[in-house]
């Protein structure tokens, strides 16, 4: 089984995936086709692909039962002994130095909600 994912590829290279796959949802191909028809595809994913991304899945014998093909993604193919992981890059918001100090619902949920109750009754005293 083969499954190509398109993300922004021009109309022509969409068109001719559906000559070899089914279009199961938009940009996302899936279908059975031999080996070399599949590196024929992906060749000609790669030539048609312009500024768009693809990624290609398909089965082999392994210990994963599959293998990944990536073409100008973000996300890359990482193999770390003998199994193929995908490896995102980090994100600098994430990455970020977090703000020191309570946030105001940590603040909230450790002090309460409401005010001390002796400082609620000081409250009404005062304005007689």
């Amino acid at each position: 089984m083969t499954v190509i994912i398109l993300t922004a590829c021009p109309p022509g290279l969409r068109g001719h995936l559906t000559q070899w796959l089914l279009e199961i949802s938009a940009g996302v191909y899936i279908g059975h086709v031999s080996t070399r028809v599949r590196r024929r595809l992906w060749s000609r994913v790669i030539d048609m692909a312009g500024p768009g991304r693809a990624l290609m899945l398909y089965q082999t014998n392994g210990e994963q039962r599959l293998s990944f093909e990536v073409h100008d993604h973000h996300w890359t193919p990482v193999n770390l002994d003998g199994i193929t992981l995908i490896r995102r890059p980090a994100d600098p918001i994430y990455n970020a130095a977090m703000p020191s100090g309570w946030s105001k619902a940590a603040r909230r949920r450790r002090f309460g909600r409401r005010p001390h109750p002796a400082s609620r009754q000081s409250e009404e005293k005062e304005p007689s």
